[in-house]
């Protein structure tokens, strides 16, 4: 849907959803991100989460793309990563509000013909998306910023084949008896 969307507002959308889903953060979080935080070469991007907590979170593959393609609109002027845009397609330098952020989401949802979404699904469908893939609740957490794996593991939506997935890694070496 955002790619389908020349304007300034698709070409941010795109990059919000991409940072969203890749790297965890809470809308809030997003919200405060200034252009600073980010180090285009890197792909790293500094965030300031809950209790001013800060972690380093790394854009790759097309999160990275659709930053970049977001930064070529936006421009280098200092201030906020993310900008308004009004309805004449003109960008409007400050701050995004987490609640603009959340409209934002559920209206490209709609759009999309994604029923009951939630902004936060994005966020546990990165932790459940990286658990699948292998990655290690604990890497996962402080991806996440959570300071307990217990918290994580709430947000985990995998399937019991997950389960049975992880099963299979371990090797019993037992023969069976013949018959």
């Amino acid at each position: 849907i955002c790619g389908n969307d020349p304007t300034a507002a698709g070409v941010r959308d795109g990059a919000i959803i991409a940072l969203l889903y890749s790297s965890g953060l809470r809308r809030e979080e997003l919200a405060k991100l200034e252009l600073t935080d980010y180090d285009p070469e890197t792909g790293r991007l500094k965030v300031t989460g809950k209790r001013s907590k800060e972690r380093l979170v790394y854009l790759t593959n097309g999160a990275l793309y659709a930053m970049a393609d977001w930064i070529a609109v936006r421009g280098s002027e200092p201030g906020a990563l993310f900008w308004a845009v009004n309805k004449g397609g003109n960008m409007i330098p400050g701050r995004l509000t987490p609640q603009a952020v959340y409209n934002l989401l559920v209206k490209r949802a709609a759009q999309a013909g994604v029923k009951e979404f939630s902004p936060h699904d994005l966020r546990r469908t990165f932790v459940s998306d990286l658990l699948d893939a292998g990655a290690d609740i604990a890497t996962v957490a402080k991806m996440a910023g959570h300071s307990s794996v217990n918290t994580t593991a709430r947000y985990d939506r995998r399937p019991e084949q997950a389960k049975q997935k992880a099963a299979s890694l371990l090797h019993v070496p037992y023969k069976r008896r013949t018959e």
